[in-house]
Order: C-alpha cells, then structure tokens, then sequence
C-alpha cells in the first residue's frame, strides 16, 4: 500500500506488505539487498518488535531498543505487570463483572493513538464496546480524567538515560498531542518514573512514556514507547534530535545532549502536498503582491523560486512596479534571485514580454493570468496556488 511518503521521499518505496503479513520478510529482504540499506528505523510499536526479532535474519542493524524491551512496550499489559511495583498503573479489571464504578476507559492491549479506545459510562455502553472488538485483547481500565504529558527520554548504549524531557499534550486529535509545550509540573517525579523505567526495561535511544492525571490529581502511567514520539520534534526545536541521536547511538557513536532553554510550542496540522505533471524551463513572476506582499517577502514563493533555479530553471521578474525597482530589490535583498529583470513602465500586457513556451507566469493578477494564459498556453498560477509547485 502506497502512503504519503511518495509525495514527499524521492527514493520511495511502496507497496510494502504489513508487518505481519508472509510476504514481509522477503519483500523487505529483497529492498534491503537492492538499495544496500544498512539500517532500518521502526516508527511503530508493532513494527519495532516485528523488525527486532527479524534484525538478525535480514542482516540490518534495527535502531531502537531490544526485542525483550520492544516486546514490553507493545503491549499495555505487558508494560503494567513489569512496571506497576515502581510506577502507579491505572486499576485493571478483568472483567465488567469486577468493575467496581464507572466511567472506565476501555481500550486495545496493542495499539496506539486511540484506535479502537473509548469511555463507557454505564456497563451497557461498556459491553457495547467489548463486542465491536470481540475477538482483540482489550482491556478494561480506571478513567483518568485529568491533564495528560509525554515525558521524551534518550538512553545510550550503556544503559545511561541522557536525557527527559516533559511536555504537556495540551490539544490530542485521535490519540496524537497537536499542541504541546514543555511542562515543569511534576518534574521530579517524572524525573524518577523515568530512571525507574530505564533501569527495569534498559530502552535503547530515543522513548517515551505517557502520565495522565486520575481522579484524585495524581499522575499515574499510561504506556511506555520504545521509539521515539511523533510531537517529540519540540524537542528537534529546542537542539535535541532524538531520530538522529538514536541513529548515531545504534552505530555506536558516542553522543552528548545539550539543549536550548528558551519558551517554544509546537503545533501540527494537516500539511498538503501535490504532485503536478508539468515540464518547464522559464519562470516568469511578478513582484507587488506577489512576490511582495505588504512590502514583505512571500518566502514560499522563495522557496519555490529557489528550488526552480536548483532544477536548472531560468526566473525572470516581470513588474509594473511604481516606485524605485532597485531599492526595492536591495531593501528586500532579492536582486540576486533573477536571471532577468523586466520593469514595464508602460501598457503593454504582460504577455508580450513572454518569449518561452517552457515557462510558467505567476501574478497575482488575474486579469494578467488570463491573458497569457489565452495567448500564449502556458500555466499560470497566482500565489495561493505556490503551493502545488513546491
């Protein structure tokens, strides 16, 4: 199955069957063989244990944590029996029969975000969910109500945990914190949860754990991850790239952590990529309220320019604009920018300065998109469109 990264990786490889399929192994053996690939990084829970237990049969280093430790992390139970003599673990019920009051929070023994995780507030609603997953461990849990964290670690290759950091999941979206910041609450504490965690399940390179507030306002732990957490990139933000230290550790490269200290917040969006069949040489771009809007740089525009002239691209500035043309490109330091510059201080449209059918125009003006698009056939874009060129 093909996913996003065809949009984005320019040696991307899909149709990789899932992990747990038959075909895995040799379909991955084979892209292994074929690209020379020394190491392969698992971003899932799941998948690390998969990879883990097959990184001696493909002949690849796995960065992460062990297969004894992976396989902890991949399941919430697993992870509560191995570490609730240290850690306060959520109250577990075997059954809806022990269920001593609701809510509770039912949800799968593996997974992640909150797939297939819900609040029951009565056994009724409660049963209802078990039998839509009929068939799946699931497990029946005290409700926490309360603020939830991450806590990003790094752990070395000897076993020392070099680094935790918390941060508050203070939006979550199906189960993924969108908005988080770092969090000085319960410093302490999770200080300990985190040397306790390294110490009984000795995690490799970067994981994290989860805490969440119960009814009382006591944290109490929800799972541990051997890999690294997707809103963990506030941390890239503060000097701590958790992915590329993890890379450096799994070859056995020594590391040292020195973050920033300084306020951030991270937030996450839907972000779009497009994938657009056009063959060009030339492009032509306005200036004012385009490549200039309120007197500031459109640095997306920038950096679709730049990534033209990277391409072998030729780009021409074409403007009618009014003032000092010269002192507008100095001022705003985008004279080096264009192969050509074309001021037009009369009527003449835009199009009749175009001489390249290989070309693209952008302009924010449609009346002048129109026209070279009716004259000469070439694509036009005004600046919202930038976007689909990147």
């Amino acid at each position: 199955m093909n996913d996003h990264g065809r949009f984005v990786y320019e040696a991307y490889v899909g149709d990789l069957p899932f992990h747990d399929s038959p075909d895995f192994f040799p379909r991955l053996a084979e892209i292994i063989q074929a690209y020379r690939i020394d190491a392969l990084f698992p971003t899932m829970d799941a998948v690390a244990e998969t990879l883990q237990n097959l990184a001696e049969c493909l002949g690849v280093r796995v960065i992460g944590s062990r297969p004894a430790t992976t396989r902890i992390c991949a399941s919430k139970s697993r992870t509560y029996d191995a570490l609730n003599d240290l850690i306060p673990t959520p109250s577990r019920y075997p059954d809806l029969a022990a269920v001593s009051s609701y809510p509770v929070f039912i949800k799968p023994d593996q997974g992640y975000g909150s797939r297939h995780a819900a609040r029951a507030d009565d056994a009724a609603s409660a049963a209802a969910l078990l039998a839509r997953q009929s068939g799946k461990d699931m497990l029946i849990l005290e409700y926490l109500p309360g603020r939830e964290w991450t806590i990003d670690c790094f752990s070395d290759r000897n076993g020392a945990l070099l680094f935790h950091a918390a941060r508050g999941r203070d939006r979550v979206s199906n189960g993924i914190s969108v908005n988080t910041s770092p969090s000085l609450e319960f410093t302490e504490l999770f200080a300990d949860w985190a040397q306790a965690i390294n110490q009984r399940l000795h995690p490799r390179g970067a994981w994290f754990f989860q805490a969440k507030l119960d009814g009382a306002g006591q944290p109490k732990l929800l799972e541990v991850a051997a890999r690294f957490a997707g809103s963990s990139a506030l941390q890239r933000g503060l000097g701590v790239n958790l992915p590329l230290l993890s890379a450096f550790d799994a070859f056995d490269w020594p590391v040292s952590i020195a973050p920033n200290d300084y306020p951030i917040e991270l937030d996450r969006s839907l972000e779009n990529r497009f994938r657009v069949q056009l063959a060009y040489r030339h492009v032509y771009v306005d200036l004012d309220d385009c490549l200039l809007v309120k007197g500031r740089v459109n640095t997306n525009l920038v950096a679709f320019l730049y990534k033209a002239i990277g391409e072998g691209c030729t780009v021409t500035l074409l403007t009618r604009h009014a003032g000092d043309l010269e002192a507008t490109l100095r001022r705003t330091r985008l004279q080096s920018i264009f192969d050509h510059i074309i001021h037009i201080v009369d009527d003449t449209p835009k199009s009749s300065h175009i001489d390249s059918q290989a070309a693209i125009f952008i302009d924010d003006s449609f009346q002048e998109r129109d026209r070279v698009a009716r004259h000469l056939g070439i694509p036009v874009f005004a600046p919202d469109m930038i976007e689909a060129l990147l």
